[in-house]
């Protein structure tokens, strides 16, 4: 009988031990599958999902600053239009261009304005007479002749009065002030009667770079229908 119940117990103590060694087992193989699907901070998997942020983050700086950059530059071809207007017309035709364009508009101010009187050509007294017979005197002047962000246009139009047959003086100070390099220049002009003439040719050497067109003549009163269709002939 104590034989018996001897073998009982070793066989039951045999059965607990393997119990026991089978669960620690799973325990091992768990927490070995836990190790794989969620490596640590200072594992390879945890090191490459980092960098991946960072790369989309930096990503999406640079897609903003190139945006910004893009925006900043026009994205393409930018056109100015720079006049000179004593009486309105040619800041008429010069808005015309703009809005025909896209351009922006930059008008030349003489540091002492011209009054009616200035401009009156039939008086031998008037300003307008004397700077005609006296090219010294024609060096008006202007407020300005810096244009923001100059370098970004590449078309650059130039509009004025015709004074005794060429473009009215207070555009040269602007001309002479500025490079035009790499820019397709054009110039118009507003006259009652007399044509463009040789007006733009004599601004073309006053500048000496820039390539310049022929350029276009506009009466007095000229219709935006008109200006935009000589526009749509310059990129013919």
């Amino acid at each position: 009988m104590k034989t018996t119940k001897m073998k009982k117990t070793a066989a039951l103590v045999m059965s607990l031990l393997l119990l026991f060694s089978l669960a620690a087992c799973g325990n091992e193989k768990q927490a070995a599958a836990q190790d794989v699907s969620e490596p640590s901070s200072g594992s390879k998997g945890s090191e490459g999902r980092s960098s991946a942020s960072e790369m989309e983050d930096a990503g999406g700086t640079d897609e903003t600053v190139s945006d910004t950059e893009s925006a900043s530059t026009g994205g393409g071809k930018k056109t100015l239009v720079v006049y000179y207007s004593a009486s309105g017309n040619t800041e008429e035709a010069a808005g015309y261009i703009a809005a025909a364009t896209g351009g922006d508009l930059f008008e030349l101010e003489p540091k002492e304005a011209y009054t009616d009187a200035d401009l009156d050509w039939t008086d031998e007294d008037s300003r307008v007479c004397r700077e005609h017979e006296n090219e010294d005197e024609r060096n008006v002047g202007l407020t300005s002749t810096e244009v923001p962000d100059w370098e970004s246009y590449e078309t650059v139009f130039i509009g004025y009065p015709i004074w005794w047959g060429i473009a009215a003086w207070p555009v040269d100070g602007f001309i002479t002030a500025n490079d035009f390099t790499g820019k397709t220049v054009i110039p118009f002009c507003t006259s009652a009667s007399s044509g463009l003439g040789e007006s733009g040719k004599l601004l073309e050497e006053m500048a000496g770079t820039g390539d310049w067109l022929e350029g276009q003549r506009f009466s007095s009163g000229v219709s935006e229908e008109e200006v935009k269709a000589w526009v749509g002939t310059l990129g013919s």
